[in-house]
Formats: structure tokens, sequence, C-alpha cells
């Protein structure tokens, strides 16, 4: 979890503290005034040092608020929860309601493959503190490896205002034809000669080394801002103590993120008593936001959920104003929503409709504000209760059907597996030649080895076999277990349900016998099935069939295409079995 060191009298101060100071008497107090930011006092201040210069340690628990990753976003929850006013923001364009900027960013074609999205401002108006300026730095730290995943989806740079030329220029280039001095550094050195030499080239070369084009940042006269996401220029890119008029830019793969990042920052400086400038990014390739986009941007689009969800999940009747009032004790802008037509009661209750602040973006779902309502009123508000209704755990049919099936396996010579359920899109898609067309991508991931939700067990498999190929032939491994996929037809919009998968590697890996081990596992589960011709780009053309349980597909088996098995660097045949296990439990 994010931990954040912060200055104590800047944090007083912003979190509403008269002076400075605090107005939790004790530490308990404290502790529990962080609870609405899912907040932990790590470490307390040192007491015998100056009040300026005492610093908090404070553990973060919520992934899904990088706005709390900093002294002003941390200080703004406690603040707004204790009854401050919420901050108002009127820089932020919207659509169809962008502001007026003076400043310009041109973003060419060049880099649309490479790092394509940027968000900026300008931020004025007072000198910035030697605990303001460790404060930006952490913050940039914190966006950028955890929220940013070590750089590769978001980065933040800063630049003295006053000595770049506008517009600046924001392209790819050839890592050997550029060179510039980089921060912490005496002599220029060219983009590719960064990543040998430099300590954050070598640290954060794996972003860019394999790229044949690298992103670069320049004002109009070519003077270089930085090389993102690697290293600033030493000359616009060294922000010093007392420095007044700031550039700050976020660049990075998805540009919600990258925008949201900037929001962060910007609502940030401004609580910090900085003026924000919006700057116009002009792109020369369309994107989500449009070809020119002013930031910084709100993108956010408002949820709503219903009280009759709201007294599921909590166990209380809360009438529509006191979620209101709850909501903005967290931030949040609320209002009450009529009912909506429909069958369930759900529908037919009244509710709220909540737009998230500017600087969040982690209302995905109804059950996301109803978690709002119960922080914002609080938790000691609502009466214990002990379990009502005695029950009796027992599996469930699918469980005891699963058990079956591994037995029969493990007794047919397999090695049961089991796997994460999530992956990278190029284990899951690329890598099987998928097209990906209903696999679940997870909205606010926090690495791309993790960003999807496996839609098949075989993927899982080939992962093994491509480590085992010191292994002694022939390998027999299967997984019975959960998988997901979207599904139009569902309320929510997708399905889960538990599948079987095995694969057999090795020379004697072929049609004949993967089939044959089929026949045996459905001979003593007591089942029917049927075969006929499948295309299945996973599967070999020609050596691949469908499974049928009473006319309806229900899995897949044959040879893996050697395509497959080049891109998991497998160098043995290979046949696999995969099929739904759910809908034989009832057969």
């Amino acid at each position: 979890m994010p931990k954040i060191e912060v200055n104590e009298e800047a944090f007083y101060t912003l979190a509403g503290c008269p002076g400075g100071k605090s107005i939790w008497k004790t530490r308990e107090a404290f502790e529990e005034a962080l609870s609405c930011a899912k907040a932990e006092l790590d470490e307390d201040s040192d007491t015998s040092l100056p009040p300026a210069e005492r610093v908090l340690k404070i553990e973060l628990n919520d992934t899904n608020r990088p706005d709390l990753w900093g002294t002003a976003g941390c200080a703004r929850q406690l603040r707004v929860y204790n009854g401050g006013a919420a901050a108002a923001y009127p820089f932020f364009s919207s659509p169809g309601k962008p502001q007026a900027a003076q400043h310009r960013v041109v973003v060419e074609k060049s880099v649309k493959g490479v790092r394509p999205y940027l968000a900026g401002f300008v931020a004025s108006g007072k000198p910035i503190s030697d605990p303001m300026l460790r404060d930006m730095i952490q913050t940039q730290e914190k966006l950028a490896w955890n929220f940013g995943r070590k750089r590769r989806t978001i980065s933040m740079g800063l630049y003295r205002t006053s000595q770049i030329k506008w517009p600046i220029i924001y392209k790819g280039v050839d890592p050997d034809s550029i060179s510039f001095v980089p921060l912490q550094w005496d002599t220029a050195l060219t983009l590719r000669e960064i990543l040998k030499q430099h300590p954050k080239g070598k640290e954060y070369a794996f972003i860019q080394e394999h790229e044949p084009i690298h992103p670069l940042l320049t004002d109009s006269e070519g003077e270089v801002l930085s090389y993102p996401p690697i290293i600033n220029s030493a000359g616009l890119g060294a922000v010093q103590v007392g420095d007044t008029d700031l550039f700050v830019e976020l660049t990075g793969t998805d540009q919600a993120s990258v925008t949201l990042a900037a929001s962060i920052v910007a609502c940030d400086l401004a609580d910090n008593g900085f003026t924000i400038e919006p700057v116009e990014v002009a792109y020369e390739y369309d994107t989500p936001f449009g070809k020119n986009c002013i930031t910084p941007y709100y993108f956010q689009e408002p949820v709503v959920c219903s009280l009759a969800r709201i007294e599921k999940y909590l166990g209380e009747k809360i009438d529509a104003g006191d979620c209101v009032k709850a909501l903005a004790r967290m931030g949040v802008r609320a209002e009450k929503a009529p009912a909506s037509q429909g069958s369930s009661a759900e529908l037919q209750s009244e509710g709220v409709k909540a737009w998230p602040p500017e600087y969040r973006n982690d209302f995905l779902h109804a059950a996301d504000v109803m978690e709002d309502i119960m922080m914002g009123r609080g938790l000691k508000t609502f009466t214990p209760e002990r379990p009502r209704d005695f029950t009796v755990g027992r599996l469930t049919p699918v469980t005891m059907f699963s058990r079956r099936i591994k037995e029969i396996m493990v007794g047919l010579g397999y090695q049961e597996m089991i796997y994460n359920y999530l992956g990278s899109r190029k284990d899951l898609v690329e890598n099987m030649l998928g097209k990906g067309s209903r696999i679940i991508r997870i909205s606010n991931p926090m690495t791309e080895n993790y960003e999807y939700v496996r839609d098949s067990v075989l993927a899982s498999l080939m992962q093994s076999e491509a480590v085992s190929g010191r292994a002694v032939y022939p390998h027999r491994i299967f997984e019975a277990g959960k998988v997901a996929y979207l599904e139009d037809t569902e309320n929510y919009g997708s399905v889960t349900r538990q599948y079987l998968g095995f694969l057999h590697a090795g020379a004697d890996a072929n049609f004949n016998t993967i089939a044959a081990e089929l026949q045996t596992l459905f001979y003593y589960l007591s089942r029917e099935y049927a075969v006929e011709e499948a295309a299945d780009s996973r599967f070999i053309p020609g050596r691949a069939a469908a499974l049928l349980s009473r006319g309806r597909a229900i899995g897949v088996f044959g040879e893996i295409h050697p395509e497959v098995l080049e891109n998991w660097g497998i160098t043995v045949p290979c046949t696999a079995c995969e099929l739904d296990a759910e809908s034989l439990v009832n057969v």
C-alpha cells in the first residue's frame, strides 16, 4: 500500500486546522479521523524538531484513490469530512465547456504509436517552498510508480515556464538523432545513451529500449524539456525552491489515466494557493477526448445508486437527503434521483445521483457510491447486529462435480494446477491468437500483468508449459477453475463459469490421444457427448473439434497451433481441451 511523508505543519493547515496545529488532541483521535481516507498513521512526527520540520508518515489502504497519495489530497479529505467546504476548481474544462487557454502543446503523429497522450497545465502565483517541492516530487513518484505502473502508463514532468518558448512540441524521434544534458549530468547524451549510462535511464530503460521511435518534449525553438518517461533536461526541467511559475505535464498510454493524474496534481497545487492556467493539447490524430483537449479536463460520468440498493448493502433505510449529506462529507456532489422505470424493486426505488470530484475516477458501479455514503455517514453510526439466520454450510453441486472431475483427471495421469484469474492481454489474447472480443478488462488495474480477467483456462496451462521445457516429457496438466467473459444477455454484462482445461505436451501428443482421454473422462462422468469439426485459431485447422452436449457447444479440443506454441516458446507438440464443466452438472 502507498505510504506518504507529509510536512506536519502544511498538512494540518490544509486540513483546516488553525495555525497549522492539530485539532485532534490525541494520537487515537487523529488515527480515527484518518479512517475517512482509509488511512493509518504509520509513524508520528519527531516532537524534538521545530514544527516546520516535523514529518508525519501515513499509510493509505485504498489503491483506488490516487488523489490521497499527497499532502494536499489527504488533507483535503479530512477537511471536507470534518465540515469544511469543498474547494471549487473553476479552471476545469468539460465536454462542451472548454476553458480559455493561453498556452498550447502540439502532439505530432510521430508519437502516436509510442506514448500517445499528454495532459498539462501552468501553475503560478507563489514561490515554491522546500516542503512543497518535496511533496510535489513525492506525488510525482507515487503517481508514476503506483498508479502509472512504474512510469509505463503515466509519467510526470515539472518545468520553469519562464524559460519555455511556446508552443511546446511533443513528438517521436530516432533515439540516436537527438542529444541533450539530462538532470544530474554534465554532458549531452543521446536518448539511447541515456538508457545505457544515466541512473534513471538504466532504471526505466525497459519501457523504451525496444522501441524504434522514442518520445521527446521540446519547446518551439527545439530546446529539450524532457525525454518522457525517463528524465528531464538539466536546463528547462530543473525546478528549484523559489520558482514561481511551473509547467506541469503528464504523458502516458491511457488518456483517462493521464488526464486524471493531471487533475489530481492541479487540484493539489490549487489547494496550496497556486493559480492554475489550462493548456490546450492539440493532437494531429483522433483521441477518445477529441483532437483538441484543454486540460485540466473533467471527463467523469455521474453514477446513480438506488435507495433500495443502499438499504440492501448497509442494512438500514437511509433517505435520499441523508445520502446526499453523507456524500458531501466525502467531497462528492450529489442530488436526489427519481425512481426509474422497471420491474424490480430496486429500479422502482428513488436514489441518489453522484458526480465524482474532479480528482477522482473510482466510481465504477453503484456500489462505489454506496461505499462513500457509508464512509461519509461514519461506520460508528451503524448499529452492530448479530447474524439472524442460522445456516448449515455445504458444498455446491458445481463444487462437488468439479471434485469428481479432478479425481478422474488425476487417475488419467494429469497433475492439477491452480492459477490466478487475472492476466495480461499478451498472455490471454495475443499469444493465443485471439481477438479479445469477449474478454473483461479491469478499469483501474495496478499492473498490466493483472489487467484482464481470463476467459479461458488454456492460456494459463500454456504459461506453465512455457517454463517446463527442462522437465521430463510427457507433461500432463489440468485445472478446474473459474473463467469470466462478457455476455450482453446477463444483467451485469458478464458471466462467470466453472471450466475444465487440460493439456498434454510431448512427442506422443496428437488428436487421437486427447480424443481417447476425453472419451474416458465422459465415460466415468456418465455423460454423453458428440463432436463436430471446429474452427478455432488456437488449434491446427482440421485437427480441432467442438464438444456438444444436448446439441449445444460446451467446449473444444485438438492439437495446438504451431504459431501459439511459438508465441509461448514451446518446442514440443501439444494437445489441449477446454470445456464448460458447469453445463454438465445437471445433465
